[in-house]
């Protein structure tokens, strides 16, 4: 079932009684970790309502394919180019020959012909109907088009008939479709990933800051999550759209971001990858007023802020914890140290003196320290890096190599 964290399934509904599954349908992929959206016919709204299926998913349920609001919004072409998968239960015998001759006079046979995604039908109609040619027919041309066919099972139906046409329960149809997707380098983890600076006020308008962009933790956000990860992003004060897929919250001071990352810790957690560039310090006292220009010196007392990758190292929950280290001399003896210093489980350090990687680069290049080894990842765009860091985390982790874990 971990293969459906993070992934987007299309659950169709059609007419009949077997539409009330629909419902428990939905808690069961979303307990898996998929965000689900719900395309009702008008014959299903006859059997369940378009008010519960919301309810359930927490998302609007589409059901006409004119609306305009619909189409200002998440139109049929958008939610079909959305889509991971596009699951249809219960997909009722009118379904299956409407879509088996590539009809499009609704919104859910308009998906299923506009979307690239997989398809996968689960039937439930009565004995008879199932055993019809003409639904057989139906099948096979189904089947021909790569359709995948869920079921139907065997036993006694709502019409009183026993026999083929039960729809599969709701637990089989989700380790179905969870079946369908690959399985990735981190398919069922959760990464939590810190990026940009963090700000540390002196007074309304004035403030301390460290040189970062974000991009380097915003890639390898998008990285994880596209190896099949559930991600959370943490970001400092950054002009960046979030990735594809990854929850994010915003922070603006270094206790700000370490509170959030230890909320996160405590809740649970596989990765952590601390890329923020954290200022060390902050000052004692943040004036309420702006600080007028009166005199010629202005002397700021600063208390150190909380070392939050340390801290979470040290939790009792503690996830592999990854730190970056971004110097401009002594990088690799530096590095080392931290990561000895902090029990790390592993480091990403590169040399920031130059002005063709780190910071507000597109470029990056980095050398991945752990104990006992090392590698270095020369000079790539920062997505090609984080792709290639990701990699070496995902290795680490699941070989459970932790020298400081106690």
């Amino acid at each position: 079932m971990e293969r459906l964290v993070n992934k987007r399934i299309l659950l169709g509904v059609t007419g009949g009684i077997a539409a009330y599954k629909s419902a428990e349908l939905v808690r069961r992929l979303q307990n898996a970790g998929a965000d689900v959206r719900v395309v009702m016919t008008s014959s299903a709204c006859e059997f369940i309502t378009p008010l519960t299926m919301q309810a359930l998913s927490g998302n609007p349920v589409h059901t006409t394919l004119l609306d305009p609001e619909a189409e200002a919004g998440m139109g049929h072409i958008e939610l079909a180019r959305w889509a991971d998968l596009v699951l249809i239960a219960p997909a009722s015998a009118n379904f299956m020959a409407r879509l088996a001759h590539g009809h499009a006079n609704d919104l859910l046979s308009t998906l299923c012909l506009a979307t690239g995604a997989p398809i996968a039908i689960a039937p439930a109609m009565n004995q008879q109907m199932w055993a019809d040619p003409a639904t057989q027919r139906n099948l096979l041309i189904l089947q021909e088009k790569a359709i995948r066919v869920l079921g139907p099972a065997s036993g006694s139906q709502a019409c009183g008939d026993i026999g083929p046409g039960r729809m599969l329960e709701p637990e089989e149809l989700a380790l179905a479709a969870a079946g369908m997707f690959d399985h990735q380098l981190l398919t069922g983890r959760h990464v939590v990933i810190t990026a940009g600076p963090t700000r540390e006020a002196i007074d309304p308008v004035r403030y301390i800051t460290n040189k970062s962009s974000g991009k380097m933790g915003f890639a390898l956000a998008e990285a994880a999550a596209e190896a099949g990860a559930r991600v959370t992003l943490i970001a400092g004060p950054v002009s960046l759209p979030t990735p594809n897929r990854v929850q994010r919250f915003d922070v603006v001071r270094a206790l700000d971001m370490y509170e959030a990352s230890l909320d996160v810790v405590n809740k649970g957690c596989d990765i952590f990858i601390s890329t923020a560039a954290v200022a060390d310090y902050r000052p004692m006292i943040t004036a309420d007023h702006k600080i007028k220009k009166s005199t010629e010196e202005v002397h700021l007392t600063l208390i150190k802020n909380p070392d939050i990758v340390a801290a979470v190292s040290a939790h009792e929950r503690r996830p592999f914890t990854v730190g970056f280290a971004a110097e401009t001399r002594d990088v690799v003896s530096y590095a080392q140290g931290k990561l000895e210093n902090k029990k790390l489980d592993m480091i990403a350090t590169n040399d920031v003196s130059g002005s063709n990687v780190g910071f507000n680069s597109d470029n990056n290049a980095v050398t991945v320290i752990w104990p006992g080894g090392h590698k270095v990842l020369p000079l790539a765009s920062k997505r090609q890096i984080a792709k290639q860091l990701i990699e070496l985390i995902a290795i680490r982790q699941s070989t459970g190599n932790r020298q400081f874990q106690e």
